[in-house]
């Protein structure tokens, strides 16, 4: 359980309202909460029950705001720090909000100052800082703190990617951690499941040699349209 915020106007109104709803809050009760600076002030109670309806489509009345898709959405901006020369070996995990997540016996193995890996993760940082404000829009990261969070990719070859991220996202108190593929290697899948609190995968056929071909339509996705989603994400309306 956790709060956050959503955005919302109610009908014949022209104020747009700002509720704090928890992610197990049912739509019957976030209408309320934003129904409450409006009815009865600048808008006549009406006798019947209050509805939420998002995107034109009224929502389920007992559908929790996790089960109605209306949690916030944001990115998740890592990269992995690897001994120079030897880069597939990974001495940590750094995240675009300063968070590092070390590999001890990597860094012992290396001999590496204290000094050396610290230098080297702040590089990485500023970086992946740089990255992640131009991506959000200069909005702060979604905190995570006590929260169930889904970490979503579009599929997992060896699952290398998804540890780092879970590396740093751990360093952020989330209360689980719910990796979610539509696809990838079963030996991924095994390596992910040791780290997470649990991994829905669609498909893991045993003959799986790549992400792309399982796809009609693999084109990256551009900058604009990972800015455009988050804008929506980050600050739902109701």
């Amino acid at each position: 359980m956790a709060l956050f915020p959503v955005q919302g106007i109610v009908e014949g109104d022209f104020v747009v309202l700002l509720a704090a709803v928890d992610t197990e809050d049912p739509m019957s009760v976030v209408a309320k909460k934003i129904a409450h600076h409006a009815v009865d002030r600048r808008i006549e109670a009406q006798d019947r029950p209050l509805e939420v309806r998002r995107g034109g489509t009224v929502l389920d009345p007992d559908a929790t705001v996790v089960s109605a898709g209306v949690a916030p959405l944001d990115v998740l901006v890592v990269g992995k720090i690897g001994v120079p020369g030897h880069e597939e070996l990974a001495l940590a995990a750094v995240a675009d909000d300063g968070r590092v997540a070390l590999n001890p016996g990597v860094i012992a193995a290396t001999g590496l100052a204290d000094a050396d890996v610290d230098r080297l993760a702040r590089r990485h940082a500023a970086d992946l800082a740089h990255r992640g404000g131009v991506l959000r829009e200069g909005r702060a990261p979604e905190p995570l703190e006590g929260r169930t969070v889904v970490v979503v990719d579009d599929g997992m070859a060896t699952g290398a990617t998804m540890r780092v991220a879970l590396d740093v996202v751990g360093l952020r108190s989330p209360e689980a951690v719910v990796v979610a593929v539509p696809v990838a290697a079963p030996e991924a899948v095994a390596a992910v499941a040791a780290v997470a609190t649990r991994v829905e995968c669609l498909h893991a056929p045993p003959d799986f040699r790549a992400v792309g071909p399982w796809y009609r339509d693999f084109t990256q996705v551009s900058d604009a349209e990972v800015r455009s989603l988050l804008r929506e994400g980050m600050s739902r309306t109701l």
